[in-house]
């Protein structure tokens, strides 16, 4: 494996370094699941119990992490995205977590940094679309196609370089060799 990567988006060099500090610079903090018991009592009061142990956890988080934002939430799982900020590190989120555990029957959790592939992702959204050219001639080096036949030909700016074209130009018309 490499020591060091390099994220490129539309072209141009993003960033370079190590995946830590990838991770560390562009991540967007810290990942929570946490997963409630689902007790035999809780399957005699049914699913309003779950409910009311899920909407309390959520609030517990909201209160302890400000800015926490909840991805996903069903069947007594839930998910939040913990913002990096000042004086946020490990030990807190595991002491704030290990401290609800009892209170709130959380059955199991899990914390973690930002995966690379999120960084990834976060990267890839600042990928322009593709822009449409209009020209009027067909640019040998650049056409994949083999119908070259009107005046104006619409390509892609991302065209690939690659060339199956075997049109030849007579009399300002293109036609088919």
């Amino acid at each position: 494996m490499c020591t060091r990567m390099a994220i490129m988006v539309n072209g141009r060099f993003q960033c370079l370094g190590s995946t830590q500090h990838l991770k560390a610079k562009f991540g967007e903090g810290y990942s929570l699941i946490m997963k409630l018991r689902f007790s035999p009592e809780d399957q005699q009061s049914g699913e309003a119990s779950l409910e009311a142990k899920t909407r309390a956890l959520m609030e517990y988080v909201d209160e302890t992490f400000p800015g926490s934002q909840l991805r996903d939430q069903h069947d007594g799982l839930i998910h939040y995205r913990i913002e990096r900020a000042p004086g946020m590190t490990w030990a807190h989120l595991f002491g704030a977590v290990e401290r609800a555990r009892a209170t709130y029957d959380i059955e199991d959790y899990s914390v973690s940094q930002t995966t690379l592939e999120q960084v990834f992702i976060s990267f890839a959204r600042m990928q322009r679309e593709p822009q449409e050219i209009k020209s009027k001639s067909c640019i040998r080096s650049c056409c994949c196609c083999c119908c070259c036949t009107s005046d104006e030909i619409t390509f892609t700016s991302c065209i690939k370089a690659c060339c199956c074209c075997c049109c030849h130009k007579h009399s300002g018309q293109w036609t088919p060799a």
